[in-house]
């Protein structure tokens, strides 16, 4: 069904942002303790742009809520589907029974008119073009 592939790929995308984000904090950890253990002082640059990857990892995350927001709307629409689907079928069958009922009608009568037709003598005979 194409909601469960939409599905699908959304995780997809879902799990490689949280990888990044598992990323980018080891990367921001080992960068911090290479600094602490060297007694390196950084400057305001430096300080900015470990700022930046957290900022990433705090818009990875966003992107991730928004992800899931979709995907809970994606399931809540997928079930009516499915619910609205199944009165479909459902009313498909009953008119198809109702249909199949009118049809043997039809053959029952076309067969005791032919029927009739059979047991009559020559001289009452109807003639078809």
């Amino acid at each position: 069904m194409l909601f469960d592939s939409l599905n699908d790929l959304l995780e997809h995308i879902k799990q490689v942002e949280k990888d990044t984000i598992s990323i980018s904090k080891e990367a921001q950890l080992k960068l911090s303790s290479f600094i602490e253990r060297n007694e390196i002082e950084i400057d305001d640059e430096a300080a900015e742009a470990l700022q930046y990857q957290d900022i990433v990892s705090q818009q990875l995350g966003a992107t991730i809520e928004a992800i899931e927001l979709v995907q809970k709307n994606l399931q809540m629409f997928a079930h009516s589907f499915k619910q609205d689907e199944l009165m479909a079928d459902e009313s498909v069958l009953k008119l198809r029974k109702k249909m199949e009922a009118v049809l043997q009608e039809a053959k029952d009568k076309k067969d005791a008119f032919s029927g009739h037709i059979k047991n009559q003598s020559d001289e009452h005979e109807i003639e078809f073009f």
